[in-house]
């Protein structure tokens, strides 16, 4: 089954490429993404794992083929729509506005107070630091990673997730899945918290939620991190305040997309209460993503990580005993114990009335 598929789709590569060497680049376009169907059945049935290895290879070289061609083709589009005069920004994402467009003074003070949570460094976190929290792994890079290295996968009824939320006990690692995010998907990062978009200025805060998701847009794709949700989008009542309503009423209308393209932009949350969150603010959240408490393997991880290559003296055995003795406790649990644990020499020192020359 699987070598019918794959000679398929070899046929069809095949073609894509002769197009492509033709300059028909619309055509080889398309002929790469046909074959791209057939690469993905060929994947299922294929039980040899250095064949298919190199088949992933293959499909990652021509997808990245496929998406140049996607832009390229979509750029002459713009270039010819408007005039000659191309409105792709630098990151090959449509401004919305012409080059030189002017900017109102109240814009570019609603821009520059955003600006600052922008990540303009990547906090250089790798999945590889995180122990544990294969599941929650697995549905980020599903959700961020998969749609911006291979967009031309997400087509049709298969679309990206546009909102995830991270919830569970304080210190399990969800603004560290946060960081990691960011370090790994070649993005956009906004760190937001309820400090950015609360002003006290009448108005205000709901439009810096609105500048906040128009920048988004601009420097597609990009993700928005909003930590401690719930401070900003608590339950609606009869106590709630009237600019505390408006923010939630604009992050609503924004995270729906409604008259806007909020294609491209991943909406993350975290928080420890999520029964506390809005349920309409709730729903936007397509998966939500629990976070627990690590289990044994994953504390014994935790503990090897917190101590690095500090010279201890355990053995692997030990660190098994470690996280027998540490159940329940969180990734923050154990790095302050560890920390408390490496700071004894220290304590040591001080204390000591006598050194040995």
């Amino acid at each position: 089954m699987s070598t019918n598929f794959r000679d398929r789709a070899i046929a069809e590569v095949q073609k894509a490429i002769a197009a492509d060497h033709a300059k028909e680049y619309q055509k080889a376009f398309d002929l790469y993404m046909s074959s791209m169907e057939l690469w993905v059945k060929a994947l299922k049935w294929e039980k040899n794992k250095a064949l298919k290895a190199t088949m992933q290879e293959k499909m990652a070289t021509y997808l990245d083929r496929a998406e140049k061609l996607k832009q390229f083709l979509q750029s002459e589009s713009d270039t010819n729509a408007n005039g000659g005069k191309s409105l792709m920004g630098a990151n090959g994402s449509s401004t919305g506005k012409a080059k030189g467009a002017p900017e109102d003074d109240d814009s570019k003070k609603l821009r520059n107070a955003l600006s600052g949570a922008i990540l303009q460094e990547r906090p250089n976190v790798r999945w590889e630091d995180i122990a544990g929290l294969e599941g929650a792994k697995e549905t980020l890079k599903e959700a961020v990673v998969l749609p911006i290295k291979f967009p031309t996968l997400f087509q049709g009824k298969r679309q990206a997730w546009k909102g995830i939320l991270l919830y569970g006990p304080p210190g399990t690692g969800k603004s560290y899945l946060a960081k990691a995010v960011a370090t790994e998907a070649n993005s956009t990062f906004f760190s937001i918290s309820s400090s950015d978009l609360v002003s006290k200025w009448m108005g205000e805060s709901e439009r810096l939620v609105k500048a906040l998701f128009t920048m988004a847009r601009e420097n597609k794709p990009s993700v928005i991190f909003i930590d401690e949700i719930d401070a900003l989008c608590g339950p609606r009542g009869e106590g709630e305040s009237e600019a505390s309503r408006r923010i939630k009423t604009e992050i609503l209308v924004q995270m729906d997309g409604v008259g806007n393209d909020s294609k491209g932009i991943l909406v993350l949350g975290a928080t420890n209460i999520p029964w506390q969150l809005d349920a309409a603010i709730r729903r936007r959240f397509q998966r939500r993503v629990h976070i627990g408490l690590p289990d044994l393997n994953g504390r014994a991880r935790m503990f090897k990580l917190a101590i690095g290559d500090t010279d201890t003296g355990l053995q692997a055995s030990d660190y098994n005993i470690l996280a027998n003795m540490s159940d329940g406790f969180s990734g923050s649990d154990i790095a302050n114990v560890v920390q408390h644990a490496l700071m004894r020499p220290i304590r040591k020192i001080l204390q000591a009335t006598h050194f040995k020359a």
